[in-house]
């Protein structure tokens, strides 16, 4: 393939930096091509940068390297994006994205990607992320931009309607489901299922037993989901080896699975018909049935909070990793299996004009969803061409499920706009549609809190 240019902002991220670089350097394909590593923090920015110069030289991949403080410096001649940005301290502020609403009584099941704690978090995020697509416009207009910045939908639709730069999203999560139903679904596949408590959430105590749960189901079934990323829902699911529909097997093997395993998660496909597949930390951002201060439902589901202590110590032990790696202190070996989860794909199959299926794409909707809003961000398989991704069609999705998305959909158009144009009134309405809030007074003053915390981050909303 020839040589192309590939940005990377957000290059010294411990996890996100870290599995780009190792996947694009290792790449056959991609071999002589030009990385240009941004990121803001210098100091992390220089150990990636060691780190790319040993992999250079040891993997022979006779990549150009550059490093550049300012996304600016590095766009010109830039044929691919790829951003996973967030306005630090990434996890002192999600934390103080839950801790604000629990003062007016609002608890949120995660405060990520949904709730009052998604809107806080896509509105920091989305004006750098504008100004770097904005750059583009005139530096690169014709690269694409691959994001994995969340909250996902949010950020990809400030792009898409915000600017003439082509965005695609991409995420992992389409694995959790790969593993549930390795899990559940153990005995009649052969798949051999480790000892312990099965659980998708972030927390890294857990990844082992997905992963390798996923990586023996991927070989064994083939899953189509559509929905919205983190709020996707399994439309079929297949055996590799005899084309037979398995969701009927699948539905029985969930009622012979322990309760405690993905509790709202079986709730959830128990009602609507479809299992959906982030796993229940994820999904119960999205739905009003998660907060209840009278039901508790965190107990009655068991949901997860995000631990922002011991995920603030393992991005400093990466840094760590990433310094020994780079004075050749510590082996390059768990490299060699590093994903950039679908990005190198993604590049390799635009600049060799390939095909290759993908699982899961985050792109405007062109009809892949028939009855979700054209135009909106949604999530479905794809084919990774020579003129980029083109999303599967996937048909229509069962009524109650497409309400559930919709409403979302609704809450994301509100939240870009509100911050895009510093909109008290659309950042209200915003707040009001979401599941999480049951209350006029409090969605004020949840929000006037979020803005005056977060002045320094929104002075759009200060004009």
């Amino acid at each position: 393939m020839p040589p192309t240019k590939i940005t990377v902002i957000g290059a010294g991220s411990a996890s996100f930096g870290l599995n780009t670089l190792g996947s694009l350097m290792k790449s056959p394909a991609l071999r002589g091509s030009h990385i240009a590593l941004v990121d803001r923090n210098a100091e992390a920015l220089g150990l990636m940068h060691r780190l790319a110069e040993r992999l250079n030289r040891e993997w022979d991949a006779r990549m150009t390297l550059t490093t550049h403080t300012h996304h600016a410096e590095a766009l010109p001649g830039t044929k691919f994006v790829v951003s996973a940005i967030e306005v630090p301290p990434r996890e002192r502020l999600w934390r103080m994205d839950y801790e604000i609403p629990l003062k007016y009584g609002v608890r949120q099941p995660y405060a990520e990607n949904g709730g009052p704690g998604g809107f806080a978090h896509a509105a920091r995020n989305i004006g750098p992320v504008l100004e770097i697509v904005h750059d583009m416009e005139s530096a690169c207009p014709d690269a694409w931009f691959i994001n994995f910045t969340n909250p996902m939908v949010r950020i990809c639709d400030a792009i898409a309607r915000y600017s003439k730069i082509r965005v695609v999203g991409l995420c992992h999560q389409i694995y959790a489901a790969y593993g549930m139903v390795g899990y559940v679904m153990a005995e009649e596949l052969g798949i051999e299922r480790p000892e312990g408590h099965f659980s998708t959430h972030a927390d890294k105590k857990y990844w082992p037993m997905v992963g390798q749960l996923a990586r023996q189901a991927v070989e064994l079934v083939d899953i189509k989901a559509a929905g919205l990323n983190h709020f996707t829902w399994v439309v079929d699911i297949r055996d590799r080896r005899t084309g037979e529909d398995l969701y009927p097997a699948l539905r029985e093997a969930w009622k012979r699975t322990p309760p405690q395993v993905e509790p709202l998660t079986r709730r959830v496909m128990d009602a609507f018909g479809l299992m959906p597949v982030p796993g229940d930390e994820h999904l119960d951002e999205y739905l009003p049935w998660c907060s209840d201060p009278q039901t508790r439902p965190w107990e009655k589901y068991e949901l997860e909070l995000y631990d922002w202590d011991a995920n603030e110590r393992h991005r400093g032990e990466g840094h760590e990793a990433i310094r020994q790696m780079g004075e050749g202190t510590l082996s390059l070996e768990p490299l060699k299996d590093a994903s950039s989860e679908g990005a190198q794909e993604v590049i390799e199959a635009a600049v060799g004009a390939e095909n290759r299926y993908h699982l899961a794409v985050n792109l405007p909707n062109e009809g892949q969803i028939a009855n979700l809003p054209m135009g909106s961000i949604v999530e479905t398989p794809a084919v990774l061409t020579g003129l980029g991704p083109r999303p599967l069609t996937m048909g229509t999705l069962p009524e109650g499920v497409a309400e559930l998305l919709r409403r979302e959909l609704t809450v994301v158009r509100l939240c870009v706009d509100a911050a895009v144009h510093g909109d008290r009134q659309l950042a209200l309405q915003c707040l009001l549609l979401d599941p999480v809030i049951t209350d006029l007074d409090v969605a004020g003053k949840i929000l006037d809190d979020y803005l005056t915390t977060y002045r320094e981050h929104l002075p759009q909303f200060w004009k």
